[in-house]
């Protein structure tokens, strides 16, 4: 388990491309036989029937109401204290990679399918904090029944930063793409892309990205390679790839007077394929690593994507 754990965080450089292995957890519980219930005779039957009569009966309850939760109290106050504690995340999740090391020193992990889940279990008191991403965090903390009685930690658990790979030594797109970038962030663009898609009912589906009316593509054409498997970056719909990564690579092509074209392929092919020639950028929740920088070029940061943890008030 042990070798396993330290080849998993060899081969992930981060979130990002630990999602690519798909985990399945299989619970098998025990099943227990149970023997058949031998049958009462009569003389048997009559003698239960008078002793149990002679028992005193048990008052029914007034009110039937069920008792409102109680929270425990907090033991959760910085990411250092995550050892020694019951962390909730969801699985599959950045979260659930990158709380590996803090599990093989000696923290407990439980894994939820939905991150709700995770927060129920906190209010309930199974569970000493949450793990997750900030937006979903914000989203469920307001959506919780026990809003006011959760909070979420100032201080972030995990933070990494998503640049635009370029073929390596290609400077020029890089210089232009870093230009259309400021301006998108001047113009609060790239904000309003990313809270079209975190965020609550209030701006989610409420931004969406489109193209100036009067856009010159006259430029040529801006490949961008990618995987389809990250929502909200980029995932299908109606077999279309969308997602934050390719609304923000569209209003790149727009900066530059260019048309943007999609190619969906496996993570580990996006940089082989800008070495090759075969694509511009390479855009899919990807970080900076030394590793990566010896065989492409990143642009400036374009988001930040931080992990934090929910507690009890």
């Amino acid at each position: 388990m042990e070798e396993e754990t330290k080849k998993r965080e060899k081969d992930c450089n981060s979130s990002r491309d630990y999602l690519q292995f798909k985990t399945l957890i299989a619970l098998q519980p025990e099943r227990i036989k149970k023997e058949p219930a031998k049958k009462a005779t009569v003389e048997e039957d009559t003698a239960q029937k008078e002793e149990n009569s002679k028992e005193e009966e048990v008052p029914v309850p007034e009110s039937t109401e069920s008792a409102p939760i109680q929270m425990k109290e907090n033991t959760e106050y910085s990411p250092d204290e995550l050892l020694g504690k019951t962390s909730g995340v969801q699985l599959g999740s950045a979260a659930d990679f990158l709380t590996i090391e803090y599990e093989a020193n000696g923290a407990e992990v439980v894994r939820f399918n939905e991150g709700s889940e995770a927060v129920q279990a906190l209010v309930q008191g199974t569970v000493d904090c949450v793990v997750i991403d900030a937006q979903s965090a914000d989203a469920l903390v307001k959506k919780s029944t026990m809003s006011g009685e959760l909070k979420i930690l100032a201080e972030p658990f995990y933070e990494e930063e998503y640049a635009i790979a370029v073929a390596k030594g290609d400077s020029d797109l890089k210089d232009q793409i870093n230009t259309g970038l400021a301006e998108l962030k001047e113009e609060g663009i790239l904000t309003s892309i990313e809270k079209n898609y975190f965020g609550d009912e209030d701006t989610v589906g409420l931004s969406p990205y489109e193209s100036p009316t009067d856009v010159d593509c006259s430029n040529g054409v801006l490949v961008m390679a990618t995987n389809a498997t990250f929502e909200p970056y980029e995932y299908l719909q109606n077999n279309k790839i969308v997602g934050i990564d390719v609304d923000i690579a569209q209003a790149i092509a727009d900066k530059l007077g260019m048309e943007l074209e999609n190619l969906e392929m496996d993570y580990d092919a996006i940089i082989p394929a800008l070495q090759a020639g075969a694509a511009d950028i390479g855009m899919a929740a990807m970080n900076v690593t030394e590793e990566r920088l010896e065989n492409v070029d990143f642009t400036d940061t374009y988001t930040t994507a931080s992990q934090v943890i929910i507690v009890r008030q």
